[in-house]
């Protein structure tokens, strides 16, 4: 169990950056699918590299992690954005 809490904290931290630079992209174009997809094989191979894998069960929470991290990524790319803006 905390080989898959490290995983998906792991998967979060990861998807920290792509949403930043997801967050400055167009919607829908090709970088932006990038920073959305290109995170995937990275998730993966973290599940394989501790041995995890792939289970049923685990797979709410690995997404939950994916779309957390790029949601706060995008989040905190926009906030950055903003006050270098303002000030």
């Amino acid at each position: 169990m905390a080989a898959v809490a490290l995983v998906a904290v792991l998967i979060l931290l990861v998807n920290l950056p792509f949403g930043w630079w997801r967050s400055g992209l167009r919607k829908l174009s090709l970088p932006w699918f990038v920073a959305v997809h290109a995170p995937v094989p990275l998730a993966v191979g973290l599940r394989y590299v501790t041995g995890v894998g792939f289970r049923w069960a685990t797979l709410p929470l690995f997404v939950a992690a994916y779309v957390g991290g790029q949601c706060l990524g995008g989040r905190l790319g926009r906030r950055v954005a903003a006050a270098r803006s303002a000030g």
